[in-house]
């Protein structure tokens, strides 16, 4: 089978790139496919190549049949793309040129896309995790993010949740983890915890005292520990390592992006209350989920009581790289 040629234009940007590298590695699991990585050229050049409809940069490219990127730098380069060598031109989440101009656009529900034929709508953005066979369910992970544009913060609130739920099943070997956007301030309280014992999945699970929960959350309290694991020690596969083997994660409401990833591995999700700054699609999406039974609220469940799996396979990067597949090479 002649392998897919697909040209892949990456702003740099880590969320966008991980949905367009997790679209392109979802293709190759169907498929052979060969890949290149481009850089969005410039706005005035990528004018230009939609004029003549000629570059002679890539002239020694192998023509693509597919180009697809993420982020409002990327869009003009897909169509330049298209313009001098008729490869699909897929867009992933809402562009910010009509509709209408591109073959595919791939966009998450709570964006509210219209139906259109040119229009798949996804569960959230597309990701590069894995559904995993391997989860642990001694295994915990804390995913926290930090303020954004729907919503506020509160590091009292969060650490109340975050006690609760390590306090609530010390058989569980927990790790948290920040974002980029989390607050300088949130790990101040939790930065005196001494690192928890290593644990490889065999075995007792080795337990240490947490002074995360203080005194006053009872006994079982003293036998509960938690991990952390600061962003700036992470590397770009550490959360997919995490995420393939660990069986509870709990996420910010703010890391929506997090909650599917979550999703697609397999793992019982659970969602931290943060503040909502006002109604939007994106916390309407997670309540959406929560009354499809995907994900459960901290306000709606009991820390004690384990989270429930995700109630069929979610892997939207496969059900979207199968789309394009049966619907362009068959």
């Amino acid at each position: 089978m002649r392998p897919l040629v697909v040209w892949r234009f990456s702003d740099g940007k880590a969320g966008h790139d991980g949905q367009s590298r997790g679209l392109l590695e979802a293709l190759s699991r169907l498929r052979p496919v060969e890949a290149l990585m481009l850089d969005p050229l410039p706005t005035l050049t990528a004018l230009s190549i939609l004029f003549i409809g000629r570059f002679l940069a890539w002239r020694h490219l192998p023509i693509p049949d597919i180009v697809l990127g993420a982020g409002h730098r990327t869009h003009l380069s897909l169509l330049a793309a298209r313009r001098v060598h008729r490869g699909k031109a897929v867009v992933l989440m809402r562009p910010s040129l009509p509709l209408s101009l591109f073959d595919l656009c791939l966009i998450p529900e709570h964006d509210a896309p219209p139906a259109r034929r040119n229009v798949l709508a996804t569960r959230g953005a597309l990701n590069r995790i894995q559904p995993s066979t391997a989860l642990e369910p001694s295994r915990g992970l804390l995913l926290i993010g930090g303020p954004s544009a729907h919503f506020a913060w509160d590091n009292e609130s969060l650490h109340r949740q975050i006690a609760a739920i390590v306090a609530a099943d010390p058989a569980i070997h927990w790790t948290l983890t920040t974002s980029r956007r989390t607050p300088a301030n949130f790990l101040e309280y939790l930065s005196p915890l001494p690192p928890a014992p290593s644990y490889d999945g065999e075995g007792e699970l080795p337990k240490t005292p947490s002074p995360l929960l203080g005194e006053g959350w009872g006994g079982e309290c003293e036998r509960s520990f938690l991990k952390i694991v600061p962003v700036v020690e992470t590397g770009p596969d550490w959360l997919p390592a995490q995420l393939a083997r660990t069986g509870q994660v709990w996420v910010t409401a703010d890391s929506v992006s997090m909650v599917y990833e979550a999703l697609t591995a397999g793992a019982a999700v659970g969602v931290l209350d943060v503040p909502v700054k006002h109604a939007n699609r994106v916390s309407q999406g997670l309540a959406q989920l929560a009354t499809e039974g995907w994900v459960t609220p901290f306000a709606d469940g009991s820390p004690g009581q384990p989270l429930q799996r995700p109630p069929q396979t979610f892997n939207e990067a496969e059900r979207c790289a199968r789309w394009i597949i049966e619907q362009w090479f068959a």
